[in-house]
């Protein structure tokens, strides 16, 4: 008996036409990038959802835990300065 293929895991970024940044939209199994991309394809834009499709291996991909939120981004209540509170806006500035 043969043992059974497991393709790699891909995660799917799609970008809407109403956005400007990709979006976490699922995951597709496939063996290489181009299958994985037509497989995102057919599978997350089936209503002509998307512009523009990313797929990454999962195993490129680190993120930090949850659970470690409060150690990981602690650092940054030190530093005070970079909130906004404390920069005056001009008057002429219209997006920022």
């Amino acid at each position: 008996m043969s043992t059974p293929v497991t393709w790699p895991l891909w995660e799917v970024f799609v970008r809407s036409r109403r956005g400007l940044s990709h979006t976490h939209a699922g995951s597709v199994h496939a063996p290489d990038a181009e299958l994985a991309l037509r497989n995102a394809r057919d599978l997350y834009t089936r209503r002509g959802e998307g512009v523009s499709l990313w797929v990454v291996p999962s195993t490129a991909i680190t993120a930090s835990s949850p659970d470690e939120r409060d150690p990981f981004f602690e650092p940054t209540a030190d530093k005070p300065y970079r909130h906004p509170t404390f920069y005056e806006i001009p008057d002429g500035v219209k997006h920022l």
